[in-house]
């Protein structure tokens, strides 16, 4: 099987994204020059509470949801067809809304709108936060001023951006489990975007998590797998990121590639087990799965 059929399609996040950064253009377009930290506070508090804003959000969250939704039924049927399960599995499918997978899709349209919807907040702290660290610093308002009119536009549409890759990512690495869960399917294997060693972006924890399969009830912790020591100290960063899927942690791009039919893999493999990653053979997988 082909490893980027399912690979989240980029267009999806792009197509996300840019409703986003027009999001962000039209907060920044609301501020304006205004440097004053209640004024900011007040500008940003009525954009988001506004009917008109909320309206947005849960406009741009229903097509980025309902988009990974169709692509990855077709993703779905294409990687049933090949071993005569995709009558099945089709319609399966088409029976999905109606139960646990329509009920996911609608708490992930809610929860991706609550999270749009608190980008002119965030940012509002963001700004007033630098403002009053810079004003104990006996800085001129004046001074501070310049900087806020390139720092604000510039943390805007970052944020917008991060919002963006991560929320796709996460919300097809769920839309696989559940589907997987469906289907008894109760592996998967991780994936980087750009082959085993990921694209040169790819997170060095991430890179060591490529390939290996991963079982749905037992998310691995890749910075405790492969930590990072800091160059200074000698010591290794925390993990803050605690346990979690291919693609649900912040700025992620890897994705799940669901264990369908073992013959598509070559054997043996490595295993992510009882917290540590192991190697082993087809015999010994089938009898664990």
């Amino acid at each position: 099987m082909d490893k980027m059929l399912w690979e989240p399609k980029r267009r999806i996040e792009a197509a996300f994204r840019k409703n986003l950064l027009n999001i962000a253009r039209e907060i920044i377009k609301q501020v304006g020059n205004i440097t004053d930290t209640d004024v900011i506070t007040e500008i940003l508090r009525q954009i988001s509470k506004s009917r008109e804003f909320e309206k947005f959000s849960e406009s741009a969250a229903m097509k980025m949801v309902t988009h990974l939704f169709d692509d990855q039924g077709h993703t779905w049927r294409q990687a049933t067809a090949a071993n005569g399960k995709g009558g099945s599995f089709y319609a399966a499918l088409q029976a999905e809304l109606r139960g646990y997978t329509g009920r996911l899709l609608m708490d992930q349209v809610k929860r991706n709108a609550e999270i749009i919807k608190t980008l002119p907040l965030d940012i509002s702290i963001d700004v007033t936060t630098y403002i009053s660290q810079e004003t104990a610093k006996g800085r001129r308002a004046s001074e501070i001023a310049k900087e806020i009119k390139l720092k604000f536009p510039e943390q805007t549409k970052a944020r917008a951006k991060l919002i963006a890759r991560t929320e796709v990512s996460k919300t097809q690495s769920q839309l696989t489990e559940s589907r997987c869960r469906m289907f008894n399917i109760n592996w998967y294997v991780w994936r980087p975007v750009g082959g085993s060693k990921g694209d040169g972006r790819t997170r060095k924890s991430h890179r060591g998590m490529a390939d290996v399969l991963v079982a749905w009830d037992d998310a691995p912790a890749p910075e405790d797998l492969f930590p990072q020591v800091s160059k200074i100290t000698g010591k290794r960063y925390r993990n803050s990121l605690g346990h979690y899927h291919a693609g649900c942690c912040p700025n992620c791009r890897c994705y799940a590639e669901p264990v369908i039919d073992l013959d598509l893999f070559t054997w043996p493999m490595q295993a992510y087990r009882n917290g540590s990653i192991q190697r082993i053979n087809r015999k010994a997988f089938e009898k664990i799965i």
